[in-house]
């Protein structure tokens, strides 16, 4: 206004004092729109990247919570394995002898069997002076057998009691592996450490699935496992020389560097952080990382996962830019009214939709979460319901053993009956004859009956034995057995039903001559149930052979049961094994016989096997182990 009535007053200054005030207008305006546009462009910084760097964080606290959960459930795996170690009558039996080479090698050979399904590196059993006495690598060139472990933590916990787990780096080959060991008791005394070791390379293989650099240190606050191969076994934390000194001496990660070639930073429990890395490790200078800690259920392992702020800045300072265009188009455009209201509503509409999309983003994290909290919950009751199962089987499996025995004896005891009929009726009229000698003063006739009375008597308690030893019911206890023997009291047991069937039974057995390890009456037991089975398989056969032979071999004992029935097909030999599985017509059998006399055998350290020709019979091969070099008189 100054500017105009000077104009006016003054004619020659006009021109230029109008032109100046112009330009001092334009440049007002100019600094102005600067302003607005720069202010605008710092606020949408300011409001941009904060939510960028929490899409940043709940993504990758996303990514920590599913790596840190994959992880437990790899470490879980594998917990019930030494407890069953401890349970297994094979294990404790080989620790409560004296160590023999033949047993320790059947030993790994079990234990080798064990490992190639449950998939773990290596599993070992140690005495308890820490030497490793069986294990499933047994056969190779750098097989655990023989090693002195007693330095390792694991072994000297478990050893007094407590069972333990943890990560160390292997003596043999110096792979890293994780470690789960469990004291084995006889009664309230512990005979030795059973160990499983886990390798970790399904851990190093998932590191590309996080899509960032992370790590896994322990409680000594070592990396243990890391996507950068830079930060392996260096620390998060300075590490008291006396501490470095011991765990080297403890050997569970090699050999300490004296020299961190990387600095970590250390993380607490569901805190994040900003640190600066640089990566690769041997860039001059480093970036902006948000850092993030979680702990590993079941493990002194703490994971964390850097996640690279770049992206976020990026992010913010494109919202600054294009907040700055936005502001640079409203000023341009200040006079349209109806463009500043289409820009308006943008504005409203992105701010709703971004809204909109943090609500859904919370939604789904919340969702994920409860799924995750009830994948846990349901995880740990599986656990409970299996280890219960596992004892109710156990119990099941003793009980059905008995019953079958039972079973057996039920049904041969009409015949029993007719067996003592006969004895006893000799009995009653040798005895009456005995006396009336005697009153005719005839002592000599009257010794002479009740000599056979006394040999009837004998006979009837030959009978009878088998049957007390049958019938009771007792662990099984492996001792030398003669093989003859057991045939010999089976075929007493069926001796009324081959009779009455008119099964000719050919034992080629011989007395003193074939000897296992294995429990006798449990034996008895198999055999009487095989020869059963013949004789049901040859009801419509004729003639009607069974054969039984017993033969040593390198690996022990076979006994070998053949029939000349019908056979059977490749069908039924592959499920012949399986409970309830029966080819007899219905009501003549539960088919649980040939599954509980293969599991008496295996928990004796045998096998059952069979291989038939249909129309030319079948044969059941009984193979029992052989007997220590210890137990030979």
């Amino acid at each position: 206004m100054i500017d105009d009535r000077a104009a006016v007053e003054s004619p020659s200054a006009t021109p230029s004092a109008s032109a100046l005030a112009r330009r001092r207008r334009r440049l007002r305006f100019a600094l102005t729109a600067l302003a607005l546009v720069l202010g605008a462009a710092l606020l949408a910084y300011l409001v941009s990247q904060p939510l960028a760097r929490g899409a940043l964080r709940e993504d990758a606290n996303h990514r920590l919570n599913l790596f840190a959960t994959a992880v437990e459930g790899l470490i879980d795996r594998y917990t019930l394995i030494p407890p069953a170690l401890d349970l297994n009558s094979s294990v404790v039996g080989f620790l409560l002898q004296p160590f023999d080479d033949a047993r320790a090698v059947a030993l790994s050979r079990q234990l080798a069997q064990l490992n190639a399904r449950i998939g773990a590196q290596a599993v070992y059993v140690l005495d308890t002076t820490g030497q490793v006495l069986a294990s499933s690598n047994w056969n190779r060139p750098d097989s655990y057998v023989g090693e002195d472990l007693s330095f390792r933590p694991y072994f000297q916990r478990a050893v007094q009691g407590a069972a333990t787990r943890h990560f160390a780096v292997g003596t043999t080959r110096g792979d890293p592996g994780y470690y789960y060991a469990q004291p084995i008791h006889a009664g309230d005394l512990i005979i030795g450490v059973a160990v499983v070791k886990i390798g970790l390379g399904d851990i190093e293989q998932a590191w590309p699935t996080l899509d960032r650099p992370a790590l896994i240190h322990d409680s000594h606050g070592v990396v243990i496992l890391s996507s950068e191969s830079a930060w392996r076994y260096t620390s998060v934390a300075p590490i008291d020389p006396t501490d470095r000194v011991w765990l080297n001496s403890e050997r569970l990660y090699g050999v300490l560097p004296s020299a961190q070639p990387v600095r970590l930073p250390t993380v607490p429990y569901g805190k994040d952080r900003d640190v600066r890395l640089a990566l690769p490790v041997d860039a001059p200078r480093g970036r902006t990382f948000l850092a993030q800690a979680r702990g590993i259920e079941g493990t002194d392992w703490t994971l964390m996962l850097f996640t690279d702020l770049q992206p976020a800045h990026v992010t913010a300072l494109g919202h600054a830019v294009l907040a700055a265009c936005v502001a640079g188009v409203a000023l341009l455009m200040l006079q349209v009214a109806a463009q500043r209201r289409r820009i308006l509503l943008q504005r409203l509409e992105n701010q709703s939709l971004l809204e909109r999309t943090n609500q859904q983003l919370e939604i789904t994290v919340g969702e994920r979460t409860a799924a995750l909290t009830e994948a846990n919950r349901r995880l740990r009751d599986e656990v409970a319901e299996r280890q219960a199962t596992e004892a109710s089987l156990r119990e099941a499996q003793n009980e059905l053993v008995q019953a079958a025995k039972l079973a057996v004896l039920g049904q041969l005891s009409a015949g029993i009956t007719h067996e003592l009929s006969q004895p006893l009726g000799a009995i009653r009229t040798l005895a009456g004859n005995a006396i009336a000698f005697l009153d005719r003063g005839d002592p000599h006739t009257a010794a002479h009956n009740l000599g056979i009375v006394n040999r009837l008597i004998h006979q009837m308690g030959s009978i009878i034995a088998p049957l007390k030893s049958f019938a009771r019911k007792s662990p099984a206890v492996a001792e030398r057995v003669d093989a003859a023997c057991a045939v010999s009291n089976a075929l007493v047991l069926l001796a009324p039903r081959l009779q009455a069937e008119a099964v000719a039974v050919t034992d080629l057995t011989r007395a003193s001559e074939v000897f296992a390890w294995c429990d006798q009456n449990r034996l008895e037991q198999v055999l009487v149930n095989l020869i059963g089975n013949a004789c049901d398989a040859m009801r419509h056969s004729t003639p009607r052979h069974v054969e039984i032979a017993a033969r040593a071999t390198a690996d022990g004992v076979v006994l070998e049961v053949r029939d000349c029935g019908p056979g059977f097909t490749a069908e039924v030999e592959a499920r012949l094994f399986e409970p309830f599985f029966t080819t007899k017509p219905s009501g003549d059998g539960l088919g649980l016989g040939l599954a509980i006399s293969r599991d008496i055998l295996r928990e004796l350290g045998g096998e059952l096997t069979a291989r038939a020709t249909p129309g030319e019979g079948a044969e059941f091969c009984i193979h029992l182990p052989p007997i220590p070099h210890e137990r030979v008189s």
